[in-house]
């Protein structure tokens, strides 16, 4: 489907608004690159999460490692680059848990999920702007403190993986 016509009203750095018209209706759709996120799981059963500073949240969240797709990136490059980047993580066996849209009710934002499991630990590069804590969970933790988790994706994964593991 298309709209009736489009125009882009703010193209920033990370986001871009768009505003639609779908008839008779008027749209502001908020455009962002395709994003990733990883649940990467060690040979010792644990999981890894990275706690940041959210800023339109008011706090530090504690999420799966992810990040946004470069211009003509594929998703399964990206979330490769993400874990080393955000963790040091590399290797293991990968696979495509789901994608879905974000927000689609005003984000024309696409995530996909990844596993990957058996990671082995590496150097960290995260971006100049990334302050991250990185924090392990033992698998057999998570499903009893899925409570701590406020990011949606992060519990989307989680309860992704959990379910396609057992």
């Amino acid at each position: 489907m298309r709209p009736d016509s489009s125009r882009t009203v703010y193209a920033g750095r990370l986001i871009g608004v768009t505003v639609e018209r779908w008839g008779a209706h008027e749209r502001e759709v908020v455009e962002h690159p395709d994003a990733v996120a990883v649940v990467a799981v060690d040979a010792e059963g644990c999981v890894t999460l990275v706690r940041q500073l959210r800023e339109p949240a008011r706090k530090r969240l504690l999420e799966l490692p992810a990040g946004t797709a470069e211009p003509g990136e594929e998703p399964l490059a990206t979330a490769r680059r993400e874990l080393r980047e955000e963790c040091g993580l590399t290797g293991g066996e990968w696979r495509e848990l789901a994608a879905f849209w974000t927000t689609p009710g005003f984000c024309r934002e696409r995530m996909h999920l990844f596993a990957a499991e058996g990671v082995a630990a590496g150097e960290a590069e995260p971006a100049g702007d990334e302050e991250l804590e990185l924090v392990r969970w033992p698998l057999t933790e998570v499903e009893e403190r899925l409570a701590e988790i406020e990011d949606a994706k992060t519990l989307a994964g989680l309860l992704l993986y959990l379910r396609t593991r057992r």
